[in-house]
């Protein structure tokens, strides 16, 4: 070991000798007390304080005489040392190739990097004071010995190599192709080089910072390239002899290889331009493929393969666009032809068409769809779009519907009359809640939901009427369903309909009750007293002789309500009405269960065999063509005889099965008058809604272009139903003459709000 005052020469042999044992042979080991011998050296080399060629204090040096010197002696000598080191390398690794090349390269960057390692630590002393000094000095090609040995490594080993057809970055694209067309390589070989070019990028304003700048130009920049142009060959090739759905799963497989490279040996940094070059060639390039095959993959149900076309086309911008319209396309052509098979199957047409069989066709076909969103497109909200736009299509215009627009909505209205019906098969058969709650999924669609409203009312009011409701629970269940979609607005008389029902059996109980003392009152008697203005319900527009049976009670009970409630007008409904007849002509005592024009018409019998139907007509006061149907359904039920025109007998024969005797079935007339009583009720309601909501807009607004409130209007009615220009137009004429707005003076489509 020299001594503290030995001079350069001297030092640096003793530490050279030391320095290339550490870089050379370190597996044969260092011993302590020669690392601690040479760390002495270098040490008393740096904070000597004897001169070499000089007399004179270096400018700021002070008192710390040339210590300055030591450190750039030493430090330059350690270049000389590892361009001599690297040269031995680069002189071996000429002859080299692939993958025996970077096995060399590998085995010695591992060396290399270890001792420099120890070496760093050998010249602490030279870091800490003397390369920190010419830093702060602003020497920015001083570094401390670690970088330094790698700057050397970088510009007299790497460059050299790279610089020969990029012999290194060569080696390892040739390895990850061999790797993609399935043969196994060496991924630690693979990664040790990989990291080499990462630790070799320097940030020379902060040292300690890493620079990915020698692995970006060295091997991601032609990485990218050469993946680029191998997928570009492979999508080609592969696409030429095999299907869609086929290249749908090579290029699932391929893009998740490519990330899982990533992850074995390749920097993170380039997993995102690596990700996007990949969604580039292998979607991007064939997507027009794609969305053209979408239309048989949904044909054929291809669940699996829809998802991957999915998840493929969602990674690319505006991918899913052409395939949301499609399905748009796809399920408003399958929601037709459903209702379309319907119709042929049916012989009669639309207009007997089955209300339970047309839900059920456009459950169906939304039920599939719905669930290919779920399933294939993972309920994403732009196709979840195009399934409702399609539904609202198919709902509202099919063959059914033809071109009115109120055929859906009563038909559902009719389903749903259907479920909540007593002796409903498919209430007792299945769920009655899931039933309504699909009731619900097609109620979302339909555009014009007052027409839905009118006619479940008249419905719900029927039901209520006869008291074949399957249960208030699911009536209950079925309204909240409505006010949660729709508002409290819009079930309002629906509810009001179930409280009168519950005061009529209050009233009833209260008139029995007062009228328990009179002798005479051995009918038994129960009343509805329904409001007019939440009943759709109205008055028969026929006279109607009440008959002397019951009389009584008429008179009895209008003298009680009236004492109970002055000022209010009943209107009997006699239409609605039912009684029940006591066969005392019979061997067999029957029942006769009928509609009150039914009762007149029988009780006509006390006193008579046989009645000419216009001896009816003037004891009934019925019109003639009502009366007839009522005289039909009494002769098929064989309680009367009609041998001779116009002219009815008792059948002093009838017989039956059953005691209680149903007669009371719906005429015709009544069926047909219902619906179109119920589509001028929805007319007369939609004029004073849109005029209302004229009127709330003006009131707002104060002055408005006609086109702006027209858009306006629409668009807030829309919830409800569709609401048509010209009627609008008409709605405006009316206010104007009302004079609820006026036209501002001097403009043509200007209307002012009049307070």
């Amino acid at each position: 070991m020299p001594p503290a005052t030995a001079d350069l020469a001297t030092t640096w042999a003793f530490l050279e000798e030391g320095v290339d044992h550490i870089m050379t042979k370190l597996q044969t080991g260092v011993s302590y007390s020669k690392y601690m011998s040479l760390y002495t050296v270098a040490y008393n080399y740096c904070t000597s304080s004897r001169m070499h060629n000089t007399t004179t204090d270096t400018v700021g040096q002070g008192s710390r005489t040339g210590a300055n010197l030591m450190g750039s002696d030493l430090y330059n000598n350690l270049i000389r040392y590892f361009i001599t080191h690297l040269k031995l390398l680069k002189d071996q690794s000429d002859s080299l190739q692939d993958e025996a090349l970077l096995r060399y390269y590998a085995g010695e960057w591992d060396r290399y990097t270890t001792g420099a390692n120890y070496i760093n630590r050998l010249f602490t002393y030279l870091n800490r004071h003397w390369v920190k000094r010419e830093r702060d000095e602003g020497r920015k090609g001083v570094y401390p010995v670690y970088t330094l040995a790698l700057v050397q490594w970088k510009s007299n080993f790497f460059l050299h190599v790279q610089s020969k057809h990029t012999k290194l970055a060569g080696a390892i694209l040739r390895l990850i192709e061999r790797q993609r067309n399935g043969e196994t390589i060496d991924q630690g070989l693979v990664k040790k080089v990989v990291d080499s070019f990462v630790s070799l990028g320097l940030d020379e304003s902060d040292i300690n910072k890493a620079s990915l700048d020698v692995y970006k130009e060295h091997l991601e920049t032609p990485f990218l390239d050469a993946t680029e142009k191998y997928y570009e060959q492979e999508s080609e090739a592969f696409l030429a002899e095999s299907s869609v759905s086929d290249y749908l799963k090579k290029a699932e497989e391929r893009l998740k290889e490519e990330e899982d490279r990533v992850d074995r040996y390749l920097n993170t940094d380039t997993r995102k331009q690596l990700v996007s070059k990949c969604e580039h060639v292998l979607i991007r390039q064939h997507s027009d493929l794609m969305w053209e095959s979408f239309q048989s993959l949904l044909d054929f149900d291809k669940d699996e393969d829809l998802q991957r076309m999915y998840a493929l086309l969602s990674r690319i911008p505006e991918g899913l666009e052409p395939l949301r319209k499609k399905f748009e396309e796809h399920v408003k052509k399958a929601g037709l032809a459903a209702v379309a098979k319907l119709l042929g199957e049916g012989s009669e047409g639309a207009d007997s068409l089955d209300p339970k069989a047309y839900v059920d066709a456009l459950l169906e076909v939304h039920r599939k769809n719905s669930e290919t969103v779920s399933r294939s497109f993972r309920g994403e909200a732009g196709f979840v779009a195009s399934l409702d736009k399609a539904c609202r299509e198919f709902v509202n215009r099919n063959s059914a519907t033809g071109s009115s627009t109120t055929k859906s909505p009563e038909l559902l209205a009719k389903h749903a009359d259907m479920l909540l019906r007593k002796n409903n098969k498919m209430a007792e058969e299945e769920d009655l809640e899931g039933a309504l709650n699909r009731v619900m999924v097609l109620f979302k669609y339909i555009e014009d939901k007052d027409v839905f409203q009118t006619f479940y009312a008249t419905k719900l009011s029927k039901r209520l009427i006869h008291g074949v409701s399957a249960s208030d629970e699911s009536e209950a269940s079925m309204i909240s369903k409505l006010k949660e979609a729709c508002g409290f607005e819009y079930t309002n008389k629906l509810q009001r309909m179930f409280t009168d029902m519950s005061l009529s059996k209050d009233l009833t109980d209260q008139f029995k009750e007062r009228m328990a003392n009179h002798e005479d009152m051995d009918i038994n008697f129960s009343i509805m007293v329904l409001g007019t203005n939440f009943w759709p319900l109205s008055a028969p527009n026929n006279d109607f002789i009440i008959p002397p049976e019951i009389l009584p009670t008429y008179d009895r009970f209008s003298k009680y309500y009236q004492t109970k409630h002055s000022g209010r007008k009943l209107t009997w409904l006699w239409n609605y009405s039912k009684n029940e007849l006591r066969t005392n002509y019979l061997n067999q005592k029957y029942i006769l269960m009928t509609s009150s024009y039914q009762m007149s018409v029988l009780l006509q019998y006390n006193k008579h065999d046989t009645l000419s139907l216009e001896e009816l007509i003037t004891a009934t006061a019925i019109s003639k063509d009502i009366l007839s149907q009522v005289l039909t359904l009494l002769v098929k039920a064989k309680v009367l005889i009609n041998e001779e025109t116009d002219q009815y007998d008792l059948n002093p024969n009838f017989k039956s099965k059953k005691i209680r005797v149903n007669l009371n079935q719906p005429i015709k007339a009544e069926v047909k008058a219902e619906s179109s009583e119920v589509l001028k009720t929805v007319d007369e309601d939609r004029k004073y809604v849109i005029q209302a909501t004229i009127v709330r807009i003006m009131k707002a607004r104060k002055t408005m272009k006609n086109q702006p409130l027209i858009q306006e209007v629409i668009s807030q009615i829309s919830q409800r139903f569709a609401p048509k220009i010209p009627d609008i137009k008409k709605a405006i004429d009316t206010l104007l003459e009302k004079e609820y707005i006026e036209r501002v003076d001097g403009t043509r489509d200007t209307f002012a709000y009049v307070a």
